[in-house]
């Protein structure tokens, strides 16, 4: 089966598809699915973009909202998660995951689902240390904090994924696993990227909660985004099981979409043909959030997660063979997700602009279906229920223990550990939140690590020029055929090395940083074209 894999979306869904339907013709081939690693920005209209945690200068349309109103259909499957750039208020809507137009589906804060045989999970924003105990209690209007804060990693989602325990075959996050640079050509990264060369020295650079989860789960795939730079890693996890062969992990980073950028990556991944074409329930995942509903938070009190220290009446919501076949009885014996996309509000016009439009708070008739089909609770209904109260959420007796103070330890270690603190000029910039740097201990692979393996990627592709995918540099044999699988044979950065960009403050200053940025063409309003 073929599958399409993107960086950073940015909505510029129409290049995207255009994209892969080129590739099509050209390979005389079929994409069977695509997979989107974040900041897809699902904008439906004004008030959506008005959501997007982004200057407002680089707030435009781009060209999700024709999907959402079925003025174009997406022609291939598409399936994604969401990034630091998003219409937060839309993917509220759908905490469990859901269609946000017809042939789109979002996995939610945290999700698993299977197609074909495949087993494909993921996790939604990214990983931010002051935010990762608390609850989903964001909602719209979003003030300039929340605004942020909603699409902060929360520990919950995490906790829930390290509950799972079936093999994972693909697995999307959209900032990197922390560490995970130790195992490809670092050295080939630093000379891309060469303001990350601190926060790797210190092993800071990235998210250490995904790193757990990659440790946990250890899927034959993970695929993320966000760095805006390509990087392929091989990791060979630890023998958990001494009668099995120890699980490997083929990892994936990929650019934004942007002309001549490494945004598109085309891999070819085994599948059950007797598994019909369609987007199907996880039995596991399910029966994880039916154990876990009542450990829900909607509020911005800081939040542990059960474990076994005798303080706790269940730690363990790891899915048993009875609660699956629970949920299948449920099912009717059928998995399969309904097709049940219906629009929530109206859609952007071109010709009757709205700019004084305000987002609403909106409960989606999918969220409302599918909780009442599994028993489980709309966390932006209990949301709405709470900001109307304006009180306290009022937890079960059994997690009285779990609440904490700010100060309380948490269970991770994740929770004492700051995401890089370098600034990537690709990136848009923020004015961040004053964050204090933790250093974390984490057990490394020698420098000298060369692992050997391959990956059976067919090894050409050539796209418009208006779009093309620039080549890489010869790289070290480890990452040869990750790196070089669908790669472009066009001109791009790997024969024109672009001079590094200048910061205009020092690299551990406080405060605001200010930024030449370059390639910020994704958010003007002329068409790259």
């Amino acid at each position: 089966m073929k599958i399409a894999v993107e960086g950073c979306c940015h909505g510029e869904l129409d290049k995207i598809y255009e994209t892969i339907q080129f590739l099509e013709k050209k390979q005389n081939t079929k994409v069977d699915l695509l997979l989107c690693c974040g900041d897809f920005q699902a904008v439906r209209n004004e008030g959506d973009m008005n959501c997007m945690a982004v200057p407002p200068k680089y707030r435009q349309m781009q060209t999700f909202y024709k999907y959402y109103s079925g003025e174009k259909q997406a022609p291939v499957l598409t399936i994604f998660i969401g990034g630091n750039h998003e219409a937060s208020n839309y993917l509220q809507e759908l905490p469990y995951g859901g269609w946000v137009a017809p042939n789109i589906y979002y996995l939610g804060y945290a999700g698993v689902v299977k197609y074909r045989g495949l087993r494909i999970g993921g996790i939604s924003g990214i990983f931010k240390p002051h935010d990762y105990r608390k609850g989903h209690f964001e909602s719209p209007p979003y003030t300039k904090e929340t605004i942020r804060s909603a699409y902060h990693v929360r520990n919950i989602e995490v906790y829930k994924l390290k509950q799972l325990k079936e093999p994972m075959d693909i697995f999307l996050s959209h900032d990197w696993p922390r560490s995970i640079y130790n195992y490809g050509n670092k050295k080939k990264l630093l000379r891309k990227k060469e303001f990350f060369k601190q926060e790797v020295e210190n092993n800071t650079l990235g998210s250490p909660a995904a790193s757990e989860l990659l440790s946990h789960l250890q899927p034959s795939y993970w695929f993320s985004a966000h760095l805006h730079v390509k990087f392929a890693a091989f990791m060979q996890h630890p023998n958990k099981e001494p009668d099995k062969l120890p699980k490997a992990t083929k990892f994936l980073a990929l650019d934004k979409c942007l002309p001549h950028r490494d945004f598109l990556q085309v891999i070819e991944v085994e599948h059950d043909p007797s598994k019909p074409e369609r987007l199907e329930y996880d039995l596991e995942w399910l029966s994880v959030l039916k154990a876990t509903k009542d450990l829900l938070n909607v509020t911005f009190k800081t939040w542990n997660m059960p474990e076994n220290n005798g303080l706790h009446s269940r730690w363990d919501f790891s899915a048993t063979e009875q609660e699956k076949q629970d949920v299948l009885n449920d099912l009717g014996n059928d998995l399969t997700i309904p097709q049940n996309f219906s629009a929530t509000v109206p859609v952007y016009t071109p010709n009757n602009p709205q700019n004084k439009r305000v987002a609403s708070h909106t409960i989606n008739p999918q969220t409302t279906e599918f909780c009442a089909r599994f028993g489980l609770i709309d966390i932006n209904a209990k949301v709405r229920q709470h900001d109307d109260e304006s009180g306290e959420f009022d937890v079960t007796e059994d997690n009285l223990d779990s609440s904490s103070s700010v100060e309380d330890p948490s269970e991770y270690s994740t929770d004492t550990s700051a995401l890089s603190s370098s600034i990537n000029p690709d990136e848009i910039t923020l004015e961040e939140e004053d964050e204090e740097d933790f250093s974390v201990q984490s057990v490394e692979p020698s420098p000298e690590y060369t692992p050997d393996f391959s990956l059976n990627f067919s090894n050409t592709r050539v796209l418009p020029d208006s779009m093309a995918v620039s080549s890489d540099d010869a790289i070290d044999s480890t990452n040869d055929e990750m790196e070089q699988s669908e790669s472009s044979q066009t001109e791009g950065e790997g024969k024109n090395p672009e001079k590094p960009l200048k910061r205009l403050s020092d690299e551990s200053g406080g405060g605001s940083v200010v930024i030449k940025r370059r390639n910020q063409a994704i958010y003007t309003a002329e068409d790259d074209e």
